[in-house]
């Protein structure tokens, strides 16, 4: 029987009010798919497991396991999931997702032991398998919960991506210059999709796009119209984005603006960073 992944009749029809997930049912919900990887053995390599002969078996990360998440989230009481979970706050099960990411492996060979119905022990386990399923399934609750999120492949939570833009957001940039254009995009990405980003960090994110824009100005000059370069930056310098003076447009609805500014120049970064790449290697030079 296959996984199905598309909404059954009522969530699909708009009918089923629990189709826009709040946190008690996000953490309901989660709590489900934690409980299934955990008796499947997604866990076993990092918190241990047991055995009715040997005891508890420690995994990578100790016996303490609460004293692990207290370090590395600076939280107390978010251990053990199944009985902590009920009491979370949204940064607390955020926190705990992007933590399990980190732990998580699938487990892929070992032996059963037979005695009063043990169960598998695993031995080899697959960490990137683990993690690509289990962002899988978050992911499923994750876009039905506030206006939508989504867990990276790097194991954080972001804002999901505006109607339609997903792929421009998944996009690999062509390779350019990694220091000045691709970590600097990465970075703005990041910045500006952040879950409850502030309106300063969005505007800081265009601003990133904007100075990568400046950057390759130089060079986009021989793919771009005169009128295309000229209002990439009229943009960024008359709506607050780079400069602050008394000419600049600030009564506009920024959240909506922001978007659609922080889309348009991601797209025309990509755009012009293909389009140069077609170009012959001699025309691809910094200027002065």
């Amino acid at each position: 029987m296959s996984d199905r992944s598309k909404p059954y009749y009522s969530v699909r029809t708009g009918k089923n009010p629990a189709a826009a997930l709040d946190l008690p049912i996000l953490r309901q919900m989660f709590l489900v798919v934690y409980k299934e990887l955990y008796r499947g053995g997604y866990f076993d390599e990092s918190f241990g497991s047991r055995c009715v002969d040997a005891g508890d078996i420690p995994g990578t990360l100790g016996s303490d396991i609460e004293g692990v998440m207290f370090v590395k989230l600076r939280k107390s009481s978010l251990w053990p999931v199944g009985e902590k979970i009920v009491n979370y706050s949204e940064d607390d099960l955020f926190d705990v997702i992007e933590f399990l990411f980190d732990h998580i492996a699938k487990p892929v060979d070992g032996h059963y032991h037979p005695y009063n119905d043990c169960g598998m022990h695993w031995s080899t386990f697959n960490r990137v398998e683990g993690q690509n399923e289990f962002r899988e399934r978050v992911n499923r609750l994750l876009s039905d919960y506030a206006e939508g999120c989504s867990l990276s492949e790097r194991g954080e939570i972001f804002d999901a991506p505006a109607s339609g833009m997903e792929t421009l957001i998944e996009a690999d940039l062509p390779a350019h210059d990694p220091l000045n254009v691709e970590g600097r995009v990465q970075t703005a990405v990041e910045k500006f999709r952040r879950h409850r980003a502030s309106l300063e960090d969005r505007r800081d994110a265009l601003r990133d796009l904007a100075d990568v824009l400046e950057f390759l100005r130089p060079q986009i000059r021989g793919v771009l119209l005169s009128k295309d370069e000229s209002d990439l930056f009229n943009i960024a310098n008359n709506f607050g984005i780079r400069h602050h003076n008394q000419l600049q447009k600030t009564n506009y609805d920024q959240p909506i603006w922001y978007s659609w500014i922080f889309y348009y120049y991601l797209a025309t970064i990509h755009a012009c960073l293909r389009l140069l790449k077609k170009q012959p290697d001699q025309d691809r030079t910094h200027a002065g």
